[in-house]
């Protein structure tokens, strides 16, 4: 049990480490007298477990203990926007991504065709 919560101490640290607003503001940027600034949607998991138990005895008659544990996290970011700051104003530009829009476009196609040849019969 020890090691389980040895490991899991071990993950929060590590991610406590990357969790800050640098992962979600990028370092800004002067472009053409415009400062930009990315923004990123940041996402952080992780799982850890462990077990123990006797094996059963084997044709030989001998049994052992068993243990197990592991753990593992995952960080993800996404651009979601850049912040650009001129002399005359500030404004938040959206980040489209466009492989969603296709995917969703393609979807909605499908849900028509499907529900209007139903409402043909």
């Amino acid at each position: 049990m020890d090691n389980i919560q040895e490991l899991t101490s071990t993950i929060v640290d590590r991610l406590r480490g990357t969790a800050n607003v640098n992962a979600v503001f990028g370092e800004p940027r002067v472009v053409n007298g415009r400062t930009i600034i990315p923004v990123a949607a940041v996402s952080y998991s992780f799982g850890a477990g462990g077990g123990t138990g006797k094996q059963p005895a084997s044709a030989d008659g001998q049994g052992s203990e068993g243990s197990g544990g592991g753990g593992g996290g995952m960080a993800s970011a996404k651009p979601v926007a850049v912040i650009e700051i001129t002399e005359d104003r500030t404004r938040v530009v959206p980040v489209v991504d466009v492989n969603r829009l296709a995917f969703l476009g393609i979807v909605g196609l499908f849900i028509l065709v499907f529900f209007g040849r139903r409402l043909r019969k």
